[in-house]
């Protein structure tokens, strides 16, 4: 039996932006560190459309208005990832968000 076969090829996937080493490096929502994707995609449904825009936020007021506008309550982690981008957007160094919890634990409590 002679079966023909059809290759088809997909189109390559995109690339993901590279991490930013600091505020100034950061052009798209996306090249901020611990930002994928879906925090992207929130942070836009919230307004913030460029990361330069992160530094005049508060985090814990970010996190509230997701929790709002989603209709759900977050995990308290999506506020440690705010903490940590509103603070790099500031001039602090990249740090993973869980760096943020014990901080967040500290200051707002159980959210």
């Amino acid at each position: 039996m002679n079966a023909r076969m059809l290759i088809v090829e997909r189109p390559p996937k995109a690339l993901r932006p590279m991490k930013a080493r600091n505020a100034s490096e950061c052009e798209l929502l996306e090249q901020l560190p611990n930002i994928g994707p879906s925090l992207a995609a929130d942070l836009r449904l919230l307004g913030v459309m460029h990361p330069r825009e992160l530094a005049a936020k508060d985090a814990f007021q970010l996190y509230q208005s997701l929790c709002q506008q989603t209709g759900k309550r977050q995990d308290p982690c999506v506020l440690d990832t705010f903490m940590a981008a509103t603070d790099f957007m500031r001039g602090a160094d990249p740090k993973p968000w869980w760096t943020y919890t014990a901080q967040r634990k500290a200051v707002y409590g159980a959210v």
